[in-house]
């Protein structure tokens, strides 16, 4: 809940759901051909390990965790509705927890960004950061068709003699998104585990639906490994 960390690939399902916005109709015609180093100008976005995926839509695109074409799309977003999307996402905002100290994640992009910016920021990099808690938050909104329910501890206090004293019980923040959103979120993220880079949970036991990402802190280090699901 305190510490802050760029959210790497882990934040496509914000960059994803922005897209879906703006293009409601035709995001699922979207095209890329990945050949593991995207060029724009003076600038080269690499995919992991410089990977070519080849020719990729949407749903492809997302389950590869493919940088060049969300960088891509990044490009052709309204940074102003981008901005917007992840405050209501709660970026730069109070989270739905009492009576804990916590950091507020962070995303500064705003119109007016330049291409490095943008190209950084549409695939988790940049200066956006998240706590853990608040990753796990608008992943737990997804599973629960959009709606954000609020976080807490404790489920029940006892006295000695076993008795119950007080009950706590869920209670719900509000939408993050709409119902569609979050299914067609959660249907990508299932892609993610079915046929992408998630298939390390892979299991016949249960579903698994995820996003996983690789957060560089510093040049030259290794990165951060996130994974996020259900």
């Amino acid at each position: 809940i305190a510490g802050l960390y760029p959210p790497g690939s882990t934040f496509k399902i914000v960059t994803a759901l922005e897209y879906m916005r703006e293009h409601p109709d035709d995001y699922k015609d979207f095209h890329f051909d990945c050949n593991g180093v995207y060029h724009n100008g003076d600038y080269s976005i690499k995919c992991f390990h410089s990977e070519a995926h080849g020719s990729q839509d949407f749903v492809k695109a997302f389950a590869n965790s493919c940088n060049g074409a969300f960088s891509s799309l990044g490009l052709v977003l309204d940074l102003n509705r981008f901005h917007s999307t992840a405050e209501e996402l709660l970026f730069n905002n109070p989270l739905p927890l009492s009576g804990y100290s916590y950091k507020e994640s962070s995303f500064n992009m705003k119109e007016g960004a330049g291409t490095w910016e943008i190209l950084q920021t549409s695939i988790g990099q940049g200066t956006t950061l998240i706590t853990p808690l608040h990753n796990a938050l608008i992943t737990a909104a997804i599973a629960n068709g959009g709606t954000l329910m609020k976080p807490y501890l404790i489920d029940h206090v006892e006295s000695a003699a076993g008795e119950e004293v007080k009950k706590f019980l869920p209670s719900a923040y509000g939408n993050l998104m709409t119902f569609q959103e979050a299914s067609t979120l959660s249907m990508f993220m299932r892609s993610v585990v079915t046929d992408g880079t998630g298939s390390g949970v892979r299991t016949d036991a249960y579903s698994v639906a995820g996003k996983t990402g690789s957060a560089e802190f510093e040049t030259g280090k290794e990165t951060h490994a996130w994974f996020t699901g259900f």
